[in-house]
C-alpha cells in the first residue's frame, strides 16, 4: 500500500499557508486563539482505532492526507520540523524546497539517534520563544510518543504550554472545495442508506409484524455500507463516488419503545423494534470527512406527538434561517430556546442544550459546538451537522407503558453560505408526510392523506404500513400512484423531446428522400491506349481482371467498358452460334433501387446493352463467367471499402519501460485471434491496454482515449467473469472488425470423474459434495476480486480519457431476443448491455432519442422494445421477444433514466419512419414528432393483419432481397428498401392483399390457431 501514498504538494503549501497566515495576524492583534505562541507541537503516536479522528490525526488528514503514525511536527513562524521514520520520510519527500521550508529529521528504533532529533527539536522550540502550542486532550500513546514526552520533560518546566485546539479548529473550519465535495458524497450516502435501505426495512419488518432487534437491524445496515452495487444505483451519488472510500463514522443506532438516548453514541440494544417512535441515526465518512443523519419516524402517532414534531420542525426552520455568513453561534441555540419559550414553554426542559456542532474529518468538534456560550461567527464554507431534537417527553393520554416516554430528533449535515444554509443531507425528508406511517384502521380516519409533489419514484412519502389482513390493499395503491407519476413524467419527457428537435433541427433542409444523396463515382480504366493489354490486338472479347475492365471490339477497335458501368452478363445459344449479352447500367430501368443509381448527366445517350455473336462456345462461356465473377468482386471491395470506412487508425500504444505493466493472466479473448483458443494477458500500459497472445507474438492494442464503455460482469449466475471495453471507433482484430474487445475467464473448472476421484477412497456422499460447492463458491468470489480489482486499474490508469467501470444491474435485468438467441439483457449506470453471448450488446443510453414498445396488447405472451437513436441515420435497435412479465419493469427503468417512451399495439417499419424523420426532421418536430407513435397505441382502427403485413418483412423476403442484391449487381446495400419496393412489385400483378387475409383466416380456423398463434406464424 506504501506506493499508493501520494502527498498533494498544492494542498500541503495552500493549507500550511492559511494556517500561518492566520498564525502570524493572531500574533499582530493579540488574538486569545493561538494565545501567542512561537511554536506548535503536534504528536501522533500509535494509531488508536477507538477513538481515531481526533486534533492531531485531524492535521495530518488535513495537510498530508493521510495519517502518520510514529511522527512529530513541530511548527515555528519559519519552518517545519518533521521527524519520523525512513519510510515515511521517503513519501515526505516532495515537499522539500516549497513555499514554506520543510525539515525532515528521520529516526530509527535507535534511541540514540532518536534522541538527537528530538534533541534538535527541543532546540528549536526554546530558540523559538517561551509560548508553545500543544494539544491539551491529546491521549496518543505508543514507544514513540513515551520516547518524545521523557525528552520533553526536560524542556517543559521553562516554558508555558497553551492548547491551540481552538485555532485548529478555527483553520479546519472553512472548507475548501475538494473537502466540500468529500462531505456532501459522505451526505449523499448518508440520505441513501437512510431512505433507500432503513426505511425500507424497518416498513417491511413492521408490515409484515416481524420480531428484530435494535441490535439486529443495526447490523444489517452496518453490513449494507460494503454493498457497492447499492451505492452505484443510487442516483443522488456523481459517477466519480467511489463505494470503497466509505466508512462508518459512528455505527447505526435504533432506538424505540421508550428508551431513548438523543446523543446517539450508545449501541443499538437487544430491544425489539417497537411501532411508536423509532429514531435512527448514523455518520458515514467519505475519504476521511464525516457527514450526520437522524431522523424520526412516527409510526401511528398520537395527536400529541404529530403536533409536538410539528413543532420540532418549526424549530428546525427557525435555525436554518440563521445559518448563514455572519451569524454568532450562540445565537443559533438562543433564537431556538426563545421560540420554545414563547410558543411551548413546557418543552423547554426537554429540549436539547446545543443545536449541533462542527463537522469535517472530526465528527464533531468540541471547540464548535453551537450552544449558548459559542461567541464563535459562522463563515461561508464551514461544515456543521445541525440538531434539534425533545428528550424524555411524556405521553399522558396513553395505555402502552413502553411508549409513554418518547424522545424526538433530526440531524442534518449543513454548508454555511452567504445568504443561507446548504443542506447536505435533505434528500432524506424531514416533512409529517414522509416520516409519518399508519397501519389504516378504519377507526382513525381523521387525517386525510394529502398528494405530495415528489421529483424521485422512490420516495417514500405517504407510504401506510398496513396489518397483514390489509396488505394487498397497498400495492394496488403504490402501483396507481407510481403508474400516475410515471405518466406526468413521460408526458414531460415527451413535450422536452419535441422542443429539443424544433431547436436542434431549426433552419436545416433534411435529406432527400430520407437518405444522404449518392455521389457519382468517378472512374478510369486506362489513362493511355499504350496501357491497354497486347491481346487486344486480337480484337476479341477479353476481361482484364488487373484493370477491372471488359474489353469489347467494336468496328474494328478495342473498346474499354469499367466493370462499374456493366451490370450483368448472360450467354445464349442459338443454332450453330453462342451469344453474348453484356447488359449496362443506364437511368430508368425499372423500379425500386435501380432509379437512385448516381450518373452524372442524365440527359446524355446511354449504351442499354451489347449483343456478341460466335462460334465459339466454350470461349463466351468462359468470358460470361469472367465478367460475372469481375462484377461480383468490385461489389464485394465495395463493400468492404464502405465497412472500413469507420475504422480509424489508432495512435501507438505507449508502453510502460521503467517498470512491469500490471498484468491480468490466463484470459481468452472475444473476438479471438485467429488460431488457437489459447489463453493470453492483459497489460495496462501509460496510454492503453495490450492484450498478449502466447502465438507468434501476436498482440492486440486498445487505447484509452477510444474506450466509450468499460464494463465488469461478475461471475454469479454466469460461466465466465469479464471485463469488457465498448469502443468509440471499430479496430481491427486479426481480419474482423469489432467495436466490443472482451477478455474473459471461465469460472467453471473439470469435473473429475467420480470413480476417478482420489478423494473418494476416504470419503463419501454429500459432505465432499457440499466441500465442493463450497470451494466452487470460494472460487467465483476470488475470480470476481480479482477482475473487477483489474477493471479499477484500467479506469484508474485512463482516468484522464474519462475512463470508468460500470457493472451491469442483474437485479433489473430482463430477457430478450436482440440478435437470434434468447439473452439477458442488463441494464447499467450508462448503458444497456448484453455481454455473455456475441454478437454482444452495447446501447448507450445519453445517445437515445426515444424508446418504443411493440406488441402491447391484452393476451400477447411478449413484446418488443426499440430504441431510436439521436442519430437519425443509425438504425434503431430492437430487442424482441421479451416477456410480459417483465413489462412494468421496462417501463420503470426507462422512466428513471429519462428516456422518453411509447408503446403500441403493432410492429412497426421503422426503415420508412426514420427516412420520412430524416427528409425533414424539422417538419417532423412541427408536426408533434414522436407523438405520432403515442396516438397509434390508441388508435384500434383498421384489424391487426393489415397494419402487420404493411409494416413487416418476412425472413423470405429479406433473402430474396439479399439473392437480389448479388444477382442484378446493384450497388445499394439497403436491403430493407429493395424488399419494399420489391414486395410492392410483387403485389401489384398478384391476387388482392384482402383475398389472401380472408384466406390466411379461414386456413388458420380450419387448423385451430387462436389470434396469437396466427400473429406467431405470421412473424415465423
Amino acid at each position: 500500500m506504501a506506493e499508493e501514498i501520494l502527498i498533494d504538494r498544492n494542498t500541503f503549501f495552500t493549507r500550511l499557508s492559511s494556517l500561518y497566515t492566520a498564525w502570524k495576524a493572531d500574533k499582530r492583534s493579540g488574538n486569545a486563539s493561538f494565545g501567542g505562541v512561537s511554536s506548535i507541537i503536534i504528536l501522533m503516536g500509535k494509531t488508536d482505532e477507538a477513538n481515531s479522528f481526533q486534533k492531531n490525526n485531524a492535521m495530518h488528514f488535513w495537510l498530508l492526507g493521510y495519517e502518520f503514525p510514529a511522527t512529530l511536527l513541530v511548527f515555528t513562524t519559519e519552518v517545519v520540523y518533521v521527524v519520523t521514520t525512513a519510510k515515511k520520510a521517503k513519501h515526505l519527500e516532495p515537499l522539500r524546497g516549497g513555499k514554506f521550508p520543510v525539515e525532515i529529521l528521520v529516526t530509527s528504533k535507535d534511541p540514540e539517534e532518536k534522541m538527537k532529533s528530538f534533541e534538535k527539536c527541543i532546540e528549536v522550540i526554546k530558540n523559538a520563544g517561551k509560548r508553545v502550542g500543544i494539544l491539551a486532550r491529546d491521549t496518543t500513546t505508543g514507544p514513540f510518543a513515551e520516547d518524545w514526552r521523557k525528552a520533553y520533560t526536560a524542556v517543559s518546566k521553562d516554558v508555558e504550554e497553551v492548547d491551540i485546539s481552538p485555532a485548529l479548529s478555527a483553520a479546519f473550519s472553512v472548507k475548501d472545495t475538494d473537502e466540500l465535495v468529500s462531505i456532501r458524497n459522505a451526505s449523499r450516502a448518508c440520505t441513501g442508506l437512510m431512505s433507500e435501505y432503513f426505511v425500507d426495512e424497518m416498513s417491511r419488518l413492521l408490515d409484515e409484524e416481524k420480531q428484530m432487534t435494535h441490535k439486529a437491524l443495526s447490523m444489517r445496515i452496518d453490513a449494507k455500507i460494503d454493498d457497492a452495487k447499492f451505492f452505484n444505483k443510487l442516483g443522488k451519488l456523481p459517477a466519480e463516488f467511489d463505494p470503497q472510500q466509505i466508512d462508518w463514522a459512528y455505527g447505526p443506532v435504533i432506538q424505540s419503545g421508550g428508551k431513548y438516548d438523543l446523543k446517539l453514541t450508545a449501541a443499538s440494544d437487544s430491544n425489539n423494534l417497537q411501532p411508536g417512535i423509532i429514531i435512527a441515526g448514523f455518520g458515514i465518512r467519505y475519504k476521511t470527512y464525516s457527514s450526520l443523519i437522524a431522523r424520526t419516524y412516527l409510526v401511528d402517532p398520537s395527536k400529541a406527538q404529530e403536533s409536538n414534531y410539528a413543532f420540532l420542525l418549526n424549530i428546525r426552520e427557525t435555525i436554518m434561517k440563521e445559518v448563514r455568513d455572519g451569524t454568532v453561534g450562540k445565537d443559533l441555540y438562543n433564537k431556538a430556546v426563545s421560540l420554545v419559550r414563547a410558543k411551548r414553554p413546557e418543552l423547554e426542559a426537554h429540549f436539547l442544550k446545543t443545536v449541533g456542532a462542527g463537522i469535517g474529518i472530526e465528527l464533531r468538534d468540541a471547540n464548535m459546538v453551537l450552544n449558548s456560550k459559542n461567541e464563535k461567527v459562522l463563515k461561508s464554507g464551514m461544515t456543521f451537522s445541525i440538531t434539534v431534537g425533545l428528550t424524555d417527553v411524556e405521553e399522558s393520554n396513553t395505555k402502552d407503558k413502553k411508549n409513554a416516554i418518547y424522545s424526538m430528533v433530526i440531524t442534518d449535515t449543513v454548508r454555511v453560505g452567504d445568504t443561507g444554509p446548504l443542506v447536505f443531507t435533505k434528500e432524506a425528508g424531514v416533512d409529517m408526510d414522509s416520516v409519518s406511517f399508519y397501519f389504516g384502521d378504519e377507526e382513525e380516519p381523521q387525517k386525510p392523506v394529502k398528494e405530495k409533489k415528489e421529483s424521485k419514484p422512490n420516495a417514500i412519502a405517504n407510504r401506510n404500513v398496513t396489518r397483514t389482513k390489509l396488505r394487498a390493499e397497498r400495492p394496488t395503491q403504490i402501483n396507481e400512484g407510481a403508474e400516475a407519476r410515471r405518466r406526468e413524467h413521460q408526458k414531460e419527457l415527451a413535450t422536452k423531446k419535441t422542443k429539443e428537435g424544433l431547436d436542434r433541427f431549426a433552419g436545416t433542409t433534411g435529406d432527400d428522400n430520407g437518405v444522404t444523396q449518392k455521389k457519382f463515382k468517378r472512374f478510369e480504366s486506362y489513362k493511355r491506349d499504350n496501357q491497354l493489354p497486347t491481346k487486344v490486338k486480337d480484337l476479341i472479347v477479353y476481361v482484364d481482371q488487373k484493370a477491372a475492365t471488359v474489353i469489347v471490339p467494336i468496328m474494328g477497335r478495342p473498346v474499354p467498358f469499367h466493370i462499374n458501368t456493366i451490370k450483368n452478363a448472360s450467354k445464349s445459344d442459338e443454332g450453330e452460334y453462342a451469344y453474348l449479352r453484356i447488359n449496362f447500367l443506364s437511368p430508368g430501368q425499372g423500379v425500386g433501387r435501380k432509379d437512385d443509381q448516381p450518373f452524372e448527366d442524365l440527359s446524355a445517350h446511354f449504351l442499354r446493352n451489347l449483343t456478341l455473336r460466335s462460334k465459339d462456345n466454350d470461349r463466351l462461356a468462359q468470358v460470361a463467367q469472367d465478367i460475372t465473377e469481375l462484377r461480383k468482386n468490385a461489389l464485394r471491395r465495395e463493400q468492404e471499402k464502405k465497412e472500413m470506412e469507420d475504422v480509424v487508425e489508432q495512435d501507438k500504444l505507449v508502453e510502460i519501460r521503467n517498470r512491469r505493466p500490471v498484468k491480468l493472466p490466463d484470459v481468452y479473448l472475444r473476438p479471438p485471434l485467429d488460431g488457437k483458443r489459447v489463453p493470453g494477458e492483459v497489460e495496462i500500459h501509460q496510454n492503453g491496454l495490450r492484450y498478449m497472445s502466447p502465438f507468434r507474438n501476436e498482440h492486440v492494442d486498445v487505447l484509452f482515449s477510444n474506450v466509450k464503455h468499460l464494463f465488469f460482469q461478475p461471475c454469479a449466475h454466469e460461466l465466465i467473469v469479464l471485463i469488457h471495453v465498448h469502443l468509440k471507433t471499430p479496430i481491427m482484430i486479426g481480419k474482423r472488425k469489432t467495436r466490443d474487445v472482451q477478455f474473459y475467464r471461465e469460472a467453471t473448472e473439470m469435473q473429475f470423474d467420480e470413480t476417478g476421484n482420489r478423494r473418494r477412497k476416504h470419503r463419501y456422499g454429500d459432505e465432499e459434495e457440499f466441500e465442493a460447492e463450497q470451494e466452487e463458491r470460494r472460487r467465483r468470489a476470488a475470480l470476481d476480486r480479482e477482475f473487477k480489482a483489474f477493471a479499477e486499474k484500467i479506469a484508474d490508469a485512463g482516468k484522464d480519457e474519462g475512463v470508468d467501470v460500470d457493472i451491469p444491474f442483474r437485479e433489473i435485468g430482463f430477457t430478450g431476443v436482440p440478435n437470434r438467441s434468447n439473452v439477458l439483457i442488463q441494464p447499467t449506470t450508462d448503458a444497456l448491455v448484453q455481454l455473455t453471448e456475441p454478437p454482444f450488446l452495447a446501447i448507450t443510453l445519453n445517445e437515445v432519442e426515444i424508446a418504443h414498445l411493440e406488441r402491447v396488447q391484452f393476451g400477447l405472451k411478449n413484446f418488443d422494445l426499440v430504441f431510436v437513436f439521436k442519430d437519425f441515420h443509425r438504425a434503431p435497435v430492437h430487442i424482441n421477444t421479451i416477456p410480459v412479465e417483465s413489462l412494468e419493469g421496462v417501463k420503470d427503468w426507462l422512466d428513471s433514466v429519462d428516456i422518453a417512451f411509447t408503446e403500441g399495439p403493432l410492429n412497426l417499419n421503422w426503415t420508412t419512419i426514420m427516412k420520412t424523420v430524416v427528409s425533414d426532421p424539422y417538419g417532423f418536430f412541427a408536426d408533434g414528432g414522436w407523438s405520432f407513435l403515442a396516438a397509434e397505441s390508441d388508435s384500434e382502427g383498421g384489424s391487426d393483419e393489415e397494419e402487420e403485413s404493411a409494416f413487416e418483412l418476412s425472413e423470405s423476403e429479406l433473402a430474396a432481397a439479399d439473392e437480389s442484391s448479388e444477382d442484378d449487381s446493384e450497388f445499394d446495400d439497403d436491403a430493407s428498401a429493395e424488399a419494399t419496393d420489391d414486395f410492392s412489385a410483387d403485389e401489384e400483378s398478384g391476387e388482392d392483399w384482402d383475398e389472401l387475409e380472408l384466406r390466411a383466416k379461414k386456413k388458420d380456423r380450419e387448423s385451430g390457431l387462436d389470434d396469437e398463434d396466427r400473429g406467431k406464424k405470421r412473424k415465423r
